[in-house]
């Protein structure tokens, strides 16, 4: 998959709500939750990245997988499972650094509620 910044500046509550069977009172929750976590998370990917070191790369991004899925940020998602992938098969010559721009370039989209 070509590394894409996707935006997620526009967001339908109701949408992920309905997709996910929730009330659309706990979206903003969820949110606010995945804001306030992922960027530790990118952090400790950051420096595994950096260290080389394969399986805590993936063990971070499978620590995002779960609430990028939940909450549509299908594109996200689809970077993290690339960057596991990558990582399980200690994949010396995969993009890491730029798949970890794209990431946090992403999330940086996300509105702050």
């Amino acid at each position: 998959m070509p590394i894409s910044t996707p935006d997620y500046s526009i967001l339908s509550h109701e949408k992920i709500a309905n997709s996910i069977g929730l009330k659309l009172k706990h979206i903003p929750i969820l949110i606010s939750s995945f804001l306030q976590e992922t960027p530790q998370i990118l952090q400790t990917l950051e420096d595994a990245i950096n260290s080389k070191d394969y399986l805590a790369i993936k063990l971070q991004t499978h620590s995002l997988k779960g609430t990028t899925s939940s909450l549509k940020f299908d594109e996200i998602y689809e970077m993290l499972e690339e960057l596991e992938s990558a990582a399980s098969d200690e994949n010396q010559d995969f993009e890491y650094e730029a798949y970890l721009q794209a990431l946090k370039d992403a999330v940086a989209t996300i509105p702050t509620l």
